[in-house]
C-alpha cells in the first residue's frame, strides 16, 4: 500500500503507440484484502490484528473482506455467515471495513470448464463456487437495510 501511494515512473507506450517513460500519480486509496489462509481472518480479533498491524506501519486501516475462499473454508455456501459477521462488526463500529467481496452468479456451484459445451449449465461458474442470484440478492438487501444508517453515520464523520 505504501508503494502504490506513491508516484512512480516506468517504461510503457504511450498514447501515440510509442516507448515511452511514464510516470503514475500513485493510488491513496489501497486497501488489505483479508481472504483467509490457513484458517479464516474476518472475524473481529483477526480484524483488529490486521488493523494494528497496519497502524504500526503507518498506514491508514482500510480493510476488505473476502467472503469466498479461505474464509468461508472453501465452500460458498458459507459465504452468507462470513457477510453477517463483518456486517455485525460494522454495526458495532468497526471503521475500517470498507467493502466485502463475494463470489456470485446466476447459477449457484460451480462446473468444470473442460466439460463438453452442451454438458455445461447455463449460469453456473466455470472458475470459482459460487452463491445464486437469489441468494446474493437477498444478502445485497439484507445488508443495505442493516448497515444505511451506520454508512450514513460514517460519512457524515
Amino acid at each position: 500500500m505504501q508503494a502504490a501511494s506513491s508516484s512512480h515512473r516506468f517504461m510503457g507506450i504511450n498514447r501515440e503507440g510509442q516507448v515511452a517513460l511514464l510516470t503514475t500519480q500513485g493510488n491513496p486509496n489501497g486497501h488489505v484484502i483479508l481472504r483467509g489462509g490457513k484458517q479464516t481472518n474476518y472475524d473481529s480479533v483477526s480484524v483488529a490484528e490486521c488493523e494494528e498491524e497496519m497502524q504500526k506501519a503507518r498506514l491508514e486501516p482500510s480493510l476488505m473482506v473476502d467472503c469466498s475462499h479461505a474464509n468461508s473454508r472453501k465452500d460458498y455456501r458459507r459465504q452468507p455467515l462470513v457477510a453477517d459477521d463483518v456486517i455485525h462488526q460494522i454495526r458495532e463500529g468497526n471503521r475500517s471495513i470498507i467493502g466485502l467481496m463475494i463470489e456470485s452468479h446466476l447459477n449457484e456451484g460451480n462446473q468444470s470448464s473442460d466439460l463438453p459445451r452442451e454438458k455445461m449449465q447455463y449460469g453456473v461458474s466455470i472458475t470459482d463456487g459460487c452463491i445464486n442470484w437469489s441468494t446474493t440478492e437477498a444478502l445485497l438487501r439484507r445488508a443495505h437495510q442493516e448497515l444505511i444508517p451506520f454508512l450514513h453515520n460514517r460519512l457524515q464523520g
